[in-house]
């Protein structure tokens, strides 16, 4: 049987590539969690590989901001476990996950110093986040539109 009934809606048969998607967004949003966790607790072995004026910079957010990449982090990973349980609220946590990457995106670069303090290559991964981060709302929302989630 290629559908189910779940609420009294058909689920559409789920592609296999919603799980290589999703396995590949799991382990993306894990990258960000650790990023975050180790970050936001000062974990010595990964943030040594900083230099102290980046440290400098990482320790003086000021609280939005480390709300507002809270919300980028923690919903994108939320976001991940929607689409990987085919459930339609993945789509507003990556859509929330999105205005938290907009606005400490605004913050870094806007506001702050962030391209000469964290070098080019910050700069490159700020817009493969913003790639991966907006492929992940469309994908979810064709999923979505499709039946897929529900």
């Amino acid at each position: 049987m290629s559908e189910s009934v779940v609420r009294g809606a058909p689920r559409a048969r789920t592609p296999v590539h919603l799980w290589i998607v999703g396995v590949l967004a799991l382990l993306w949003s894990l990258m960000g969690v650790v990023d975050y966790l180790a970050t936001q607790t000062q974990w010595q072995p990964y943030m040594a590989a900083f230099t102290p004026e980046q440290l400098d910079y990482f320790y003086g957010f000021p609280v939005w901001m480390v709300a507002a990449w809270a919300f980028a982090v923690w919903c994108g990973f939320a976001g991940t476990l929607g689409l990987l349980l085919r459930r339609r609220w993945a789509v507003w946590m990556y859509a929330v996950s999105l205005a938290g990457l907009a606005i400490s995106t605004v913050y870094q670069y806007v506001f702050t110093d962030a391209a000469s303090i964290l070098g080019r290559v910050a700069a490159i991964f700020t817009v493969v986040i913003w790639a991966v981060a907006i492929f992940l709302l469309l994908y979810a929302r064709a999923m979505a539109k499709r039946g897929v989630l529900v």
